[in-house]
């Protein structure tokens, strides 16, 4: 058994707004998809047998995507730890509180354990973009080789409404529009060309986006270009409750804890990081000479009673997926706080600690690339070669 079989793929074209990641990954043909498909093959059969009945469950999901992506980054994790020369037992049974951590870590003789959480920037609520994905998908079907559009959405209905008069009326549109003609007006301050679509109590306004004049010419390549987005977190927030919530969770371990965060977002900081687990960064001027020391708001500095202590550091890596293994550093932010018990560093980590009120860190000595046995460009290719692209409407 597998997590993906073979067969003969042949739909090459983007993920659509209706499909699931679990879906996605199993339906999208290509050498660039064949070869994450082989390495989550092979990653999934370095589990012991016990575990990985529930590890393909969880890959497989379609009901989740959440659920694929956090399997995705328990996978890197146990290979990257694998590579870096540790032995690894899953969900031991440790702990004073029942609960079982994702891995119990052994490295020259020492241990800790790693607790693994994968969060997501969450995006606003479906009054703030309330487009159903059979509209969206039927929008990327519209045939626009010269242009993007983009869109807002004026009125939603109560229903999803028929597609074929929309997909119609763009597609004249767009056609009717020259892409050379609208990108030098819009140098000169000239509005990009609107349309606005109304049926069934919707009503939507598209702007014309000239695609460059390189990529014209593909009658497959989406057609939405620019999503409305209202981000409804921050970064240290969602960093600072991933901790919260997995730091208590096993009580005395009586091993250095370390929890790691994979987490999603668009504009990923590592000031971010900083914040949420060092506390805000201030400046003081109640003294002769202004000083700087850090607010009592983060994960190790917002307590006095050392409830924190338990977990010895934070490793994060930010947007953790296939495309991006052998390329992003992980980083390891260290406990300030002495009660805890020091966290290990592995060779493929980056590490983050305090000292008095600034952070001071010290550069990954070996590249992750090495560590989970992959080229540093990883997966080679194209992932949608312009000329393989399907687009089934």
């Amino acid at each position: 058994m597998t997590v993906y079989t073979s067969w003969d793929r042949a739909d090459a074209s983007p993920k659509r707004a209706a499909e699931s990641n679990a879906e996605f990954f199993d339906r999208i043909a290509g050498p660039f998809w064949d070869q994450v498909r082989s390495v989550i093959n092979e990653w999934w059969s370095h589990f012991p047998d016990q575990a990985r009945p529930s590890l393909r469950s969880r890959l497989r999901d379609r009901n989740s995507d959440a659920n694929v992506y956090s399997a995705l980054w328990e996978l890197y994790l146990h290979e990257m730890l694998l590579g870096s020369g540790c032995t690894v037992e899953i969900e031991p049974q440790i702990g004073t509180r029942g609960n079982n951590p994702d891995f119990l870590v052994t490295r020259d003789g020492k241990q800790f354990v790693v607790e693994a959480i994968w969060t997501s920037q969450r995006l606003g609520d479906a009054l703030s973009n309330p487009l159903p994905p059979q509209l969206s998908d039927a929008i990327d079907g519209v045939l626009s080789p010269n242009f993007f559009v983009s869109y807002k959405v004026d009125r939603a209905g109560a229903a999803t409404p028929p597609q074929r008069r929309l997909k119609a009326g763009l597609t004249r549109w767009l056609a009717s529009l020259d892409p050379d003609q609208v990108a030098v007006q819009y140098e000169h301050k000239v509005p990009l060309p609107k349309h606005t679509w109304q049926e069934a109590d919707w009503r939507i306004t598209f702007e014309a986006i000239p695609r460059s004049p390189g990529k014209r010419g593909s009658p497959t390549s989406r057609t939405i270009g620019v999503h409305p987005a209202i981000w409804v977190d921050d970064e240290s927030n969602r960093v600072l409750e991933a901790v919260k919530r997995k730091g208590g969770k096993y009580g005395d371990l009586a091993l250095p804890f370390i929890v790691a965060v994979g987490h999603a977002a668009v504009f990923p900081e590592d000031e971010d990081t900083e914040t949420a687990l060092y506390g805000t960064s201030a400046e003081y001027a109640h003294t002769s000479a202004p000083t700087s020391g850090r607010m009592l708001d983060g994960y190790w500095t917002a307590t006095y009673e050392h409830t924190h202590s338990r977990v010895s550091g934070v490793l994060t890596v930010d947007n953790p997926a296939p495309w991006t293994w052998t390329k992003h550093i992980p980083v390891l932010w260290r406990s300030p706080d002495p009660k805890s018990l020091p966290a290990p560093a592995l060779p493929t980590w980056a590490t983050a600690r305090l000292s008095e009120s600034r952070v001071v860190r010290q550069p990954a000595t070996c590249s992750v690339n090495n560590a989970v046995g992959l080229p540093k460009e990883w997966p080679v290719g194209d992932p949608f070669p312009r000329d393989h692209r399907s687009n089934p409407s």
